[in-house]
């Protein structure tokens, strides 16, 4: 065989060129493909361009020394087969395969390979062009998309592609299973139909944050099914980028998490029944203890040892004993955040400077007690007397952490919580707050004491000094009022705690100073008192009749209102309980008013607040005093109610 030019490879029996083998040759030297001519029988190459040598790896030559040897580089699987397609050619003249072969440096490629007969002058079809194309990339990439739709159609999650103006563009099943939606329901739809009226916003953020191609990762949000349920899910959101920068649209993966919502739910409720059993304990303790200072002063009281008894101090000591009682009570409402508040709108630098003077009184002389105070502060929404007791507890708990003296910092200041705080902290919105700190410089904490400091009963404190209630106390208060806490400390680097509640735009309240000693405002007017508890009846008929009332007491609603009923004369005011048998306080109400046009009424109540407004007094315009009170505390609040 003589050698081949460089450009071509020519039979050396063929002889000539003319023009249009000149731009066939060309052609075929610029084409990637490798394009070949051979005789009907494919027993004598015509031609062979370069790209075989590039494609195959082996010399265009061994072609024309055996036009058949291309079989022995194809894979022995799929041999039979294009050996199948070669003899099918003769009946149907021509043929396409796909088919593996294995160059000489042991690598594999893909070939598409397809020919056609061209048939001459007389209509005879004497020669056989083909073209074989190396398509290796190609079919990883249709390997490789492949794979990726059956991990889409097989997934659980919900994987849907949509335009940058929502309209789906793809439905996966997973889509289907968890939406309830076909994909021929939702493609060409707009995906806002997953979203509840009250989403619409979260909507059109998406859609803006998509065209301006920025992700937005996981974050947990509630869909609307097909039938109208909602169904919590984690969402991820990714733009889709073509490559010149353009965004086309977006990908979302939603995954299902109501199975880890309930299990949440489990573990929350275990939690609190262990909590449960720890309160109960913790209870009964302390009120076994209150109980026997009560019980054992007063037999004293009733039956003196002797003539020269001082009963005067008995007293004094049951008295204390019921004001520890009450405080305990607080403070379970407080943890359970059910306690009656009367929230202002206030500056809590007013708050922390009214009751700096008593706060100093609570620390040793080597703490020193500082107050960085922000002078542009601005207003919250909250109980006075709840913060100041929450200061007491935190000034306390940083007075008992430091025995050998330190500095006390009391702080506040404005503050912004923004997505990326609120992603770290679930519990809590974005938004403006107003932040109350309270820091030390004494022993602090380790990891697993600040995992349970608000647990009810829960303390480091030695036996007698500490009830463990005073930070559950300060966590219920700051989350009944929308608020957050947070805590930092490192054992021998002190602690701070850090107090958020959000701020409102409406003009302060006055605070008052903490009051001194109770007075007793007295009065002429008639009152009606209906208490189905006798020995809260009789105290607060006797206090109600020693500051110059005239009081007419009933056990019920029912007797109460046959008394008015009954009464002549006028009636300035009904006092009564809130939940009674027969009749309720507001029943009572809106019966007596239609009875003695122009009567007040203040209401009473031991139930925690929930309690009292599905009763609905919360709701009305009827003054409220919470159980328990004092002497001073009633007769102030009936003389309030009177004069209003």
């Amino acid at each position: 065989m003589p050698e081949l030019p460089p450009t071509a490879v020519r039979n050396p029996a063929e002889a000539g060129r003319n023009e249009d083998e000149e731009h066939f040759r060309l052609l075929a030297l610029n084409l990637r493909e490798a394009l070949w001519v051979a005789d009907a029988g494919q027993t004598r190459m015509g031609y062979v361009s370069p790209a075989y040598e590039t494609i195959w790896g082996r010399t265009r030559q061994t072609l024309f020394d055996n036009p058949q040897s291309f079989m022995d580089a194809i894979d022995p699987k799929d041999r039979e087969r294009v050996l199948r397609a070669v003899a099918r050619r003769e009946q149907t003249g021509q043929y396409e395969e796909e088919y593996r072969i294995q160059r000489p440096d042991g690598t594999a490629r893909w070939i598409w390979d397809r020919g056609y007969p061209v048939p001459d002058k007389q209509g005879l079809n004497k020669t056989f062009v083909g073209i074989s194309e190396d398509v290796t990339t190609r079919k990883a990439c249709e390997t490789e998309r492949a794979r990726l739709a059956a991990i889409v159609d097989c997934s659980d999650d919900a994987i849907v592609s949509m335009t940058i103006d929502g309209i789906v563009v793809n439905w996966n099943p997973g889509a289907e299973r968890q939406y309830g939606y076909l994909a021929e329901e939702m493609i060409g739809r707009s995906i806002s139909v997953l979203f509840a009226p009250d989403q619409y916003q979260e909507y059109l953020q998406i859609l803006d944050k998509v065209r301006k191609g920025e992700r937005l990762p996981a974050y947990d949000t509630v869909r609307r099914r097909k039938d109208g349920t909602a169904i919590p899910v984690s969402v991820d959101v990714c733009p889709i980028e073509v490559r010149n920068g353009e965004i086309v649209g977006a990908s979302k993966i939603a995954h299902d998490i109501t199975r880890m919502k309930q299990l949440e739910e489990q573990f929350r409720q275990s939690q609190k029944m262990e909590a449960v059993g720890r309160l109960a304990g913790g209870v009964a303790h302390d009120f076994n203890n209150l109980l026997t200072v009560i019980c054992g002063y007063s037999d004293l009281a009733l039956n003196p040892p002797s003539p020269d008894a001082r009963p005067r101090e008995w007293l004094m000591e049951i008295r204390s004993a019921a004001e520890r009682a009450a405080t305990l009570t607080r403070q379970l409402l407080a943890f359970s955040r059910k306690q009656m508040l009367e929230p202002k709108v206030l500056n809590l630098n007013t708050v922390v400077a009214n009751c700096e003077k008593m706060l100093r009184r609570l620390v040793d002389e080597d703490v020193d007690l500082v107050s960085v105070l922000d002078p542009s502060l601005g207003r919250v929404s909250t109980d006075p007397g709840q913060i100041e007791q929450v200061l007491v507890n935190l000034v306390v708990n940083a007075r008992d952490a430091m025995p050998q003296g330190g500095k006390l910092t009391i702080e506040t200041a404005n503050s912004t919580l923004d997505q990326t705080y609120c992603r770290s902290h679930a519990e809590v919105k974005p938004g403006r707050y107003i932040m109350l700190a309270v820091s030390d410089t004494g022993c602090g904490m380790d990891a697993q004491t600040q995992v349970r400091i608000f647990e009810p009963f829960f303390t480091t404190k030695e036996l007698g000094k500490g009830t463990g209630l005073g930070l559950a106390m300060v966590f219920g208060f700051i989350k009944q009022s929308g608020g957050h806490i947070y805590v930092y400390s490192e054992p021998g680097l002190g602690s701070t705690f850090k107090m958020y509640l959000p701020v409102v735009e409406t003009a302060a309240s006055s605070v008052e100073a903490p009051a001194g000693i109770e007075s007793m405002p007295h009065g002429d007017e008639t009152i009606l008192l209906a208490e189905d508890d006798r020995a809260v009846r009789t105290l607060t008929r006797r206090v109600l009749q020693s500051c110059g009332y005239t009081v007419l007491e009933a056990a019920h609603g029912g007797e109460a209102l046959q008394l008015a009923e009954k009464h002549t004369g006028s009636l300035h005011l009904l006092v009564s309980d809130v939940v009674m048998p027969e009749m309720g306080g507001r029943q009572l109400a809106e019966r007596i008013v239609v009875l003695k046009p122009g009567i007040k009424v203040l209401c009473l109540s031991g139930y925690t607040a929930d309690a009292v407004i599905r009763h609905g007094v919360l709701e009305s315009e009827i003054a409220f005093l919470q159980k328990p009170f004092t002497p001073g505390v009633l007769a102030r609040k009936v003389r309030e109610v009177l004069d209003q």
